[in-house]
């Protein structure tokens, strides 16, 4: 009857108002459910990063159990730019792994945590590449406008594949991925590509740089007063792994003279060069100044 120009009767009227009473009931359920599933998800994801991988399991039942039964990746995503709430780009990356793993059958844990997204996917599955190919999307989308981030873009970091016993790594690894996507402008960074890689172009960040500037200051200060070459000694000493006779040939002196040299090297520091961790600060403020970091 609904849709026909002819008026409604009694019954008409009462299967209509039947049928919204019905639809509103099967909505707010659903909404419910949604509802219960994300509290669960999220109780389910405090028990793994407290490393209860066993209490999670059992809470997890048919829902998620499939998921912590093989190897799996974490998935953290926030608003590109600072201080967004409720960005579109979150709902719109949870709709993407959501129905790649709907399709694929894959189990799928999602949780909006504080203005980010958190999602534990099976690796290698849909759901991981589906977050891989919305990533590119968008910086493929950023390099033909050629502009910044949009308000609705992201950054995220991916973990790599770990048991459930090894979520809280996983956390912090999928965490310091996205801090370095921030860092470089990226919508995605692997945690994996960070491993595999260098250190060396992290070593761009301002802040290291004023860590590096400061460390050698005082080394640079009484080079350019023209009392030595403090810091192109202690750089070829370094590199030399603190062989004397082919760190002084590098440099055309004699040894005893770079001797002399390391020794004011400590006096100015105020710091032994026989400490491991002292060289490698050096080492890295010497790499953080040069010109090719």
């Amino acid at each position: 009857a609904v849709g026909t120009g002819a008026p409604l009767g009694t019954a008409e009227r009462y299967a209509v108002h039947s049928a919204v009473a019905l639809l509103t009931l099967t909505t707010e359920r659903s909404r419910s459910l949604h509802d219960a599933e994300s509290r669960l998800g999220a109780a389910v994801l405090r028990m793994l990063l407290d490393g209860e991988a066993e209490h999670a399991k059992a809470v997890a039942g048919d829902l998620y159990g499939a998921l912590l039964e093989a190897p799996f990746r974490l998935i953290v995503a926030e608003p590109a730019l600072a201080g967004t709430e409720q960005p579109q780009g979150l709902a719109l990356l949870a709709d993407a792994v959501e129905s790649a793993a709907a399709r694929a059958g894959e189990a799928l844990l999602v949780v909006p945590e504080e203005g980010r997204l958190v999602v534990l996917a099976a690796d290698g599955g849909a759901a991981v590449q589906a977050s891989l190919d919305h990533a590119e999307a968008l910086e493929a989308r950023r390099g033909r406008e050629a502009t910044g981030p949009e308000p609705d873009e992201l950054v995220v970091g991916l973990s790599a594949a770990v048991a459930p016993s090894g979520v809280a790594a996983a956390f912090k690894q999928a965490d310091q991925a996205l801090a370095v996507a921030r860092r470089r402008g990226r919508p995605m960074v692997e945690h994996e590509d960070l491993a595999a890689g260098s250190v060396l172009p992290l070593l761009a960040d301002e802040a290291v740089r004023a860590f590096a500037d400061g460390t050698l200051r005082a080394l640079r200060e009484h080079d350019e007063k023209g009392r030595g070459d403090l810091v192109a000694s202690l750089r070829a000493w370094l590199s030399r792994h603190g062989q004397w006779d082919a760190a002084a040939a590098d440099l055309g002196v004699h040894r005893h003279t770079l001797r002399y040299r390391m020794r004011r090297v400590e006096e100015i520091l105020g710091r032994s060069l026989d400490d491991p961790d002292v060289r490698m600060e050096l080492w890295l403020a010497l790499k953080a100044t040069s010109p090719a970091a």
